[in-house]
């Protein structure tokens, strides 16, 4: 069972951002990806549960999710706008440094911390993380389908599931992911995210992907040595999607944390 401590809220950007605290130890801070939250991405898939044996987790909604703001504004969601909402998290809570965990788009809001404030960082784990390509960097078709007035006229069958991945999650806000998709997508280039900081990364870092998350595994290796010393793994059998369940995945970041 998870063990929640403490829970509030914190301004970024004059934002309201909303957090979680679970169990007790050496700060780790968990990052969720695009159209969830802390609740279905952290703690529904059991990763809070087996995170808060070793350490003390925080986990925040970001902005434009959860219980937190949803502004209707594309710029406030790039990549280092969003990325703020941990450094202002650790600001409010006193945390001088941490580990930091994130998914899909919590990944690429660490990869901007770890290249341009890596001194707030101790270890990261980036899952779900790579290159966009120039097919899929257009999320043009994933606003349309989340603004369409009625779903029945959605004829690009990705945007009717991304319609229907956003509806599955009652604190989702329609609007305002499409205006984050039309910012973040674009920008999903890691190694530029990250920029020339990357190259002094001397703290240890964890990628991991579904070995059939496409596009990304196109493009992961290339993100792993853009970093030095980081490792990287693929779990076998396992997408974008269904990698966040595994158990392997687990098992490899449980191992990642208790040997540091």
């Amino acid at each position: 069972m998870t063990d929640r401590t403490s829970s509030g809220f914190f301004e970024s950007d004059s934002l309201k951002i909303y957090y979680e605290i679970f169990g007790k130890g050496k700060p780790l801070i968990l990052v969720h990806g695009w159209g969830t939250d802390l609740k279905k991405n952290w703690v529904e898939t059991g990763w809070v549960e087996a995170l808060q044996r070793i350490r003390q987790v925080f986990a925040l909604d970001c902005r434009g999710h959860g219980q937190s703001d949803k502004p209707y504004d594309q710029k406030v969601y790039s990549y280092s706008n969003m990325a703020r909402d941990i450094l202002h998290l650790m600001d409010h809570l006193n945390i001088e440094k941490a580990d930091l965990f994130g998914y899909s788009m919590g990944a690429f809001m660490i990869v901007h911390l770890l290249g341009h404030n890596r001194e707030k960082l101790t270890s990261v784990i980036m899952g779900g993380i790579g290159d966009e390509t120039d097919e899929s960097k257009d999320a043009q078709f994933i606003a349309d389908a989340l603004l369409a007035k009625d779903p029945s006229q959605i004829t690009n069958p990705l945007g009717q599931d991304y319609r229907k991945y956003v509806e599955s999650n009652h604190n989702n806000d329609l609007e305002a992911l499409a205006w984050s998709a039309l910012q973040m997508w674009p920008e999903g280039y890691p190694v530029q995210i990250g920029g020339l900081g990357l190259a002094d990364v001397d703290i240890p870092v964890l990628i991991i992907n579904g070995e059939e998350d496409y596009p990304y595994v196109n493009s992961d290796e290339k993100l792993a040595d853009a970093i030095p010393g980081s490792k990287l793994v693929r779990i076998p059998k396992k997408n974008h999607l269904t990698v966040i369940n595994s158990r392997q995945f687990k098992r490899e970041v449980l191992a990642f944390l208790e040997y540091l």
